[in-house]
């Protein structure tokens, strides 16, 4: 008994190359995943030393404004209010500028301190801001 393979002959070739193209378009995506999430994990982390950045910058301009020890504050007519670069482990490379701005109300003074921290630079840059208003 003889078997005809005439019309079988070259079918393994082309379902090779298929599963091959499949397989590099599958660890193409993966690959491509990886670099997102890693990419954002990175940003996400610069927005978090950015909001402690400008946290920070608040704190320190709360104390000038309103020192604790009950001594006369800063004028809030101080530009900037307050300014610092970081240079301490976790915030290295961040900075913190902050505005103060006064309104009267019924004879009641009302500051408006605006805090924005920065960390990073180009792409990987990222900016926080906070505002908090005080009598």
């Amino acid at each position: 008994m003889s078997h005809n393979y005439q019309y079988q002959q070259g079918f393994g070739l082309p379902m090779a190359l298929f599963v091959i193209t499949v397989l590099a378009v599958i660890l193409a995506t993966m690959a491509s995943m990886q670099n997102n999430s890693a990419s954002s994990s990175g940003l996400q982390t610069q927005s978090h030393r950015a909001l402690f950045s400008a946290e920070s910058g608040i704190e320190a301009a709360l104390n000038l404004l309103i020192p604790p020890d009950g001594s006369v504050g800063r004028s809030c007519s101080t530009v900037p209010f307050y300014s610092y670069d970081f240079l301490v482990t976790g915030l290295n490379g961040c900075s913190a500028t902050v505005s103060c701005s006064v309104i009267s109300v019924s004879s009641v003074d009302y500051y408006t301190l605006v805090s924005t921290g920065q960390c990073g630079s180009g792409l990987d840059a990222s900016q926080k801001t906070i505002e908090i208003r005080i009598k």
